[in-house]
């Protein structure tokens, strides 16, 4: 009796952990539940690659930064972007982006959603349009190594200072895409297009862009993210972007990135940046 009752112990136990086990999503049963894109937040920022994970319904994630462009031997533009993105259903997030430009009027910064570096222009500074978007995930299973998304967005007319002020809608998209390296690194590539309006004549001044990005992390709270980009049409504009986050813990994020434009007409400019994500709601689980 002695020598069977542990079997007898061990099937009851079996019986019970095995329909929970069955009560789990793909994703809780998953290898993978420590990748970038299932509990630790990972913010759209910074850099110009955005990732393909999407909200859960219930979450909201405010991702902030400051950064200052110096352009070769010009003065320093200081800007801020922020992103407001809202979890509905399961593959699908709002999305709701404002910059603002600081600096004296005639020497500011347009919107990141035009692009990598600065347009100098007269009355710009205050606050850029309002971009809304919605990201929807394209992959059924979150825990997978492989992520991808289609993101539109489109900046509203009527919003911002009359300087950035737009006069129509100027949409635009990108095919978002995600490859998991080892445990927690990951390999984030954006492909798209954005216009300045909804005529054929507009679509003949957008721009296409292109990133590769690479996040990976030091240790489970620090760690580094790479980015080269291009960005155009008739005349390119290239760079690359670093820098180093800091999560102390999953829901919160900080970032400090370097970046430098390659080519282009703002060839030889830099960058400073500063930021942090923060991601509320949802079940609390991660």
């Amino acid at each position: 009796m002695r020598k069977t009752t542990p079997l007898v112990l061990a099937v009851l136990l079996a019986g019970r952990l095995i329909p929970a086990l069955a009560q789990n999503t793909p994703e809780e049963n998953s290898e993978t539940t420590d990748a970038p894109w299932v509990r630790p937040i990972r913010p759209d920022r910074p850099g110009l690659s955005i990732t393909p994970g999407v909200l859960r319904p219930g979450e909201f994630q405010l991702e902030t930064g400051w950064q200052r462009l110096a352009p070769g031997g010009g003065v320093g533009l200081p800007s801020q972007a922020t992103t407001l993105r809202i979890g509905f259903f399961s593959s699908l997030e709002l999305r709701l982006t404002q910059n603002y430009a600081f600096g004296p009027a005639g020497a500011a910064a347009r919107g990141r959603g035009e692009g990598p570096t600065p347009t100098l222009r007269p009355d710009s500074t205050g606050w850029a349009p309002l971009t809304v978007g919605i990201k929807l995930l394209l992959t059924p299973d979150r825990a997978s190594r492989f992520q991808a998304s289609l993101l539109f967005e489109a900046a509203v007319p009527g919003t911002g200072q009359r300087g950035l002020r737009r006069g129509t809608w100027g949409p635009g998209g990108r095919l978002l895409l995600s490859q998991q390296l080892g445990r927690r690194a990951a390999l984030v590539g954006n492909f798209g297009f954005s216009q300045p309006g909804l005529t054929a004549h507009d679509a003949l001044a957008g721009q296409y862009l292109g990133t590769l990005a690479l996040t990976a992390p030091f240790t489970d709270r620090v760690g580094y993210f790479v980015e080269g980009y291009g960005q155009g049409h008739q005349q390119l504009t290239t760079g690359a972007t670093a820098g180093l986050y800091y999560r102390p813990w999953t829901g919160l994020r900080f970032d400090a990135t370097l970046g430098r434009v390659l080519g282009g007409p703002q060839a030889g400019a830099t960058t400073v940046g500063l930021g942090l994500g923060l991601r509320l709601g949802g079940n609390g689980e991660h």
